[in-house]
């Protein structure tokens, strides 16, 4: 038999990758790698000071670019010879899921200005997919005992099984946009109010019992 849908297993994540990253603009191309370098490097040494390992951080990309004239056409006049060159860069952050706001804060703080996708999960994923299978296996035999039962037989062992396993979880969406404008603050904000998501694992299991 196979249920007509998918069982879920919810459970609290665990672990989180925060996506961080920054853009500049600069007269030059010799201009524009100085200031990335300079911004580059204070995100991560402030990620790494709050107590991130390097071996958590994951460089994802990087680049140094001329700005293409449409994307000055909005931009005024007088602020255009500033924005002839861009240099962005991205990385993956993985910390814990109730660390994940002060990794972005932190980054954010630091210059990262093009920051804010979260991606939840648990510390192990197998695990939780098993569970899922587990309890729709569960399932399945008890919506078959019940068909059984219809048809005046006894549900007998079980001959064959699989199953499907999906839903990985689904990514929180923030970006924080804008050239890199980070002026000195008295008092800084606090982080943003980010409470992590269910992460949910399903699963579609295709039984066969006997009938005894």
């Amino acid at each position: 038999m196979r249920l007509p849908r998918p069982t879920r297993l919810p459970a609290d994540a665990e672990v989180a990758t925060v996506h961080i990253g920054f853009q500049v603009y600069a007269a030059d191309s010799q201009a524009a790698y100085a200031l990335g370098s300079k911004t580059s490097n204070a995100i991560i040494d402030a990620v790494k000071k709050s107590g991130v390992e390097a071996s958590a951080i994951q460089s994802d990309a990087q680049n140094v670019a001329p700005v293409q004239p449409y994307e000055n056409q909005n931009i005024p006049e007088g602020q255009r010879a500033d924005r002839q060159f861009q240099v962005t860069q991205s990385w993956s952050v993985k910390t814990s899921a109730k660390n994940a706001a002060a990794v972005l804060d932190t980054a954010v703080q630091a210059g990262a200005n093009q920051s804010g996708q979260i991606d939840w999960d648990v510390a192990d994923s197998d695990a939780l997919e098993a569970k899922a299978a587990e309890s729709a296996l569960k399932r399945a035999h008890s919506i078959a005992d019940q068909m059984a039962k219809g048809l005046g037989a006894t549900l007998g062992p079980l001959v064959y099984a699989s199953n499907q396993v999906a839903e990985r979880p689904m990514p929180m969406a923030m970006q924080i946009g804008g050239p890199l404008l980070m002026k000195a603050a008295a008092s800084p904000p606090p982080p943003l109010a980010i409470s992590s998501q269910k992460v949910t694992r399903s699963a579609t299991v295709y039984a066969v019992f006997a009938i005894e």
